[in-house]
């Protein structure tokens, strides 16, 4: 199979893992996606991967419970780290190397994230996972993600959710929504979309990272996307 990237990184929301549960990690769900990043290794494509931890924590919620927002930031990055040893774990069952590098220091189970280790292990063909978000808080994981892809020169961030794509209205909510095949960050903001936050977008968009945005629970669709087939949205900053 030809591909047209050599690396790239994925972002999946932290809820994907959930599956069919309220809270916490389906197996059924983590075994799936583990999958579908296993095969579009096999093509020899560098994957790094950016789990949010949604289904654990949210600082958000924390904050309007009495917890400080900082300190449910916090929580919110060790969240992260709970689902990307889960999926570490899920991944190397099956027969795929891995690195877990992380923004807070936690050597006992993660490295640190050091930029050159990470493209090295990329550039030897492990899977490298990256948690704890970006150290700070007041940054989400979507920045945490592109920041990351910046940092190790990915050609393309694919951010994997549960609708085909960017619309102008939520369709999971709106049976009219409108599907987006191509669009441009600044459109993103002119209009408000909620693809990724602003500091995100705005990222991107500077420094020419392109976007491509598929529903993630679609087998096959992860491949696709690296054979260049139309496939959910594409984002970039000129068409």
């Amino acid at each position: 199979m030809s591909r047209l990237y050599n690396r790239v990184l994925l972002k999946i929301s932290g809820e994907s893992l959930m599956g069919s549960r309220q809270y916490g990690i389906d197996p059924i769900a983590l075994q799936n996606f583990a999958k579908e990043i296993v095969e579009a290794h096999k093509t020899g494509v560098e994957i790094g991967l950016v789990i949010g931890g949604g289904n654990i924590y949210r600082g958000v919620q924390a904050s309007a419970t009495g917890i400080h927002k900082v300190s449910g930031d916090h929580m919110g990055m060790l969240a992260t780290v709970m689902n990307s040893i889960a999926f570490q774990n899920t991944l190397e069952d099956l027969g795929v190397q891995t690195r877990l590098q992380t923004a807070i220091k936690m050597e006992q189970i993660a490295e640190p994230f050091i930029r050159r280790r990470a493209i090295r292990h990329l550039e030897k063909g492990r899977v490298v996972l990256f948690g704890a978000g970006t150290g700070n808080p007041y940054f989400t994981t979507d920045t945490a993600a592109v920041l990351r892809a910046i940092e190790i020169e990915a050609d393309l961030i694919v951010k994997g959710t549960r609708v085909d794509g960017i619309f102008d209205s939520d369709p999971e909510k709106n049976e009219n929504a409108k599907k987006y095949e191509s669009i441009t960050f600044k459109d993103i903001i002119s209009k408000n979309l909620r693809v990724m936050d602003q500091t995100a977008i705005t990222l991107c968009n500077e420094n020419k990272l392109p976007l491509q945005v598929i529903n993630f629970n679609e087998k096959g669709n992860l491949l696709k996307v690296l054979e260049g087939k139309s496939i959910g949205t594409t984002v970039m900053d000129v068409f």
